[in-house]
């Protein structure tokens, strides 16, 4: 059973794992031969395998979510 500083500890590492297999993913999509949907500078867009970009339309805003409590 781990304790609760190596519980603590683990979690903090959650965020960049996130992010590495986010980009793992992007990265396996587009080497597959598949587009990707994704935001660039406030447009949605798809990015094709060789890096060409297809605008689909202007993205609505981001929306904050507040925590209450």
């Amino acid at each position: 059973m781990r304790t609760e500083k190596e519980l603590n500890y683990l979690e903090t590492l959650i965020p960049k794992l996130a992010e590495n297999a986010t980009k793992k993913a992007y990265l396996d999509a587009l080497s597959s031969g598949n587009s990707v949907t994704e935001i660039v500078d406030g447009k949605l867009v798809s990015t094709a395998p060789d890096g060409t970009r297809t605008f689909i339309k202007e993205a609505k805003p981001m929306v904050k979510v507040h925590k209450s409590g």
